[in-house]
């Protein structure tokens, strides 16, 4: 049987694509996991930008940092979100949401508002994590939160967007994510990672990714002028 052509999203980090068989699926949710200092938020910025550039829409919602810091922050790259948003093209957007539901609702009235034909290419949420720190379910009650945050993420692709979820790893923690389930509800999961050698490293690994048969290595990658570039190293088998 000829193997079904699955459709691809170029993540716009050069050396990236060609690791996960040419970009995200399209219409995939993305996690993108890391510790403090790991680029996760310009990891997600360079996502839109690259999107940006192709014709596409986006949108960005922060729960922690302004959006004016954002884009002030990016500046640094020569990324100018802010003459796409007066075209109505972009949209960074921040909130402090009570629960997954009234997050959920705040995603679809921005991404409606910025296009009511629903034809949004790529979506940022940033951060998933930090945000459920200060939500109204119970950690006893985390079956209840995990039912939601499915909900919220699958809901995401009925929006036809191509999502980057971002989500903090807490220092010494295993898991991918503060809630502890976040990398098992998602389509694919991008470890960020500084390690702590005599000249510390930034490191990126493709943990998952369905529908990809993908690079399993650790791959370091280095911050530019121009954003974060995947350092090129031997090519080998995919795993």
């Amino acid at each position: 049987m000829e193997k079904e052509k699955v459709e691809r999203v170029n993540s716009g980090i050069p050396g990236l694509d060609e690791l996960i068989e040419g970009g995200f699926v399209k219409n995939s949710v993305n996690l993108i996991a890391g510790a403090s200092g790991t680029c996760k938020t310009m990891f997600g910025c360079q996502f839109l930008w690259n999107g940006l550039q192709k014709g596409e829409k986006g949108v960005y919602v922060t729960l922690e940092q302004s959006a004016e810091d954002i884009m002030k922050d990016m500046l640094t790259f020569g990324w100018d979100f802010s003459s796409y948003i007066k075209k109505g093209r972009c949209k960074i957007c921040e909130v402090t949401p009570g629960d997954v539901d009234e997050l959920k609702t705040f995603i679809f009235s921005e991404v409606k508002r910025l296009d009511a034909e629903l034809v949004i290419h790529r979506f940022v949420l940033d951060s998933l994590s930090l945000a459920a720190m200060g939500w109204k379910e119970k950690p006893e009650e985390i079956f209840k939160l995990r039912t939601k945050v499915f909900g919220l993420l699958k809901s995401l692709k009925t929006l036809n967007l191509t999502s980057l979820v971002i989500a903090e790893i807490p220092s010494g923690e295993q898991s991918l994510g503060r809630l502890g389930f976040e990398e098992f509800i998602v389509d694919s999961v991008i470890l960020l990672k500084v390690l702590p050698v005599d000249i510390p490293m930034r490191t990126l690994q493709i943990v998952k990714m369905r529908r990809t048969k993908h690079n399993m290595q650790v791959h370091p990658f280095e911050v530019t002028s121009k954003g974060i570039f995947i350092t090129k190293m031997k090519k080998k088998e995919y795993l």
